[in-house]
């Protein structure tokens, strides 16, 4: 079996090492005889989004961001099928904000977003930073580390309730967004290594999606789940 990865724009949006998100994904399928196929899309001509079995995309600088937002708008109604197709997708942070309609810089000017999801993120001075705790109904318990400007707006399923910490905006408590087989998140880290529950989550979407039923066997994560309750208990208790 063979999964096809595309990692959109590893030069621009790597902003917080989110290149380790791409390793557990494809460590925890080549250890279960999974070959990975990563490619590096750095240029949207490249790109044939529906050959993708799972899509990551990164954090970046506003800079950054809008650079790739507008190359990004030239495949924007194939991104919007793969999304809507079940297609695996993790967006972290800037990848996350714009997925929505748009981002409101502090001035009150609206970067465009690609509008594949409707929600919107707003620019505050004041950063959210801290390591940060969630439940989800799907993943059980997820840390990792937040550090965004934006406060992100949206009425979807949220990846999880934020047990300590920030989220998406600092107000409703919710972080993230679960819609059908992508991942939205402003957690950082990078956030696989630490929850590989979420990494086995778009592996096996992605290999039913292409192959039918295909169940992962379990691998050996003593170290990987002892990591995330550390950190859980330290953060919860500090």
């Amino acid at each position: 079996m063979q999964l096809t990865i595309y990692h959109f724009f590893p030069k621009k949006l790597n902003l917080y090492a989110d290149r380790g998100n791409i390793i557990a994904l494809q460590k925890r399928c080549e250890w279960r005889s999974i070959a990975p196929q990563i490619i590096e899309v750095d240029s949207v001509e490249e790109a044939n989004v529906m050959e993708a079995d799972i899509v990551v995309i990164g954090g970046g600088s506003d800079r950054e961001q809008s650079l790739v937002t507008e190359e990004l708008t030239k495949i924007q109604s194939e991104l919007k099928s793969a999304i809507e197709d079940g297609v695996s997708c993790l967006a972290v942070c800037g990848g996350y904000q714009f997925l929505g309609d748009y981002y409101q810089l502090p001035d009150g000017s609206k970067l465009p977003g690609l509008e594949l999801l409707d929600f919107y993120t707003v620019s505050k001075p004041a950063r959210l930073i801290g390591n940060i705790l969630l439940n989800s109904e799907t993943f059980g318990n997820i840390v990792g580390f937040e550090n965004h400007g934006g406060r992100t707006y949206h009425s979807y399923k949220p990846l999880g309730e934020v047990v300590k910490g920030h989220g998406n905006n600092g107000e409703d408590g919710k972080e993230g967004i679960h819609y059908k087989n992508l991942v939205g998140t402003y957690l950082h880290g990078p956030l696989l290594p630490k929850n590989p529950q979420i990494a086995d989550y778009l592996i096996s979407n992605a290999l039913e999606r292409k192959y039918g039923n295909v169940k992962l066997f379990p691998l050996d994560d003593q170290l990987e789940n002892t990591a995330n309750k550390l950190l859980w208990e330290r953060e919860l208790h500090s």
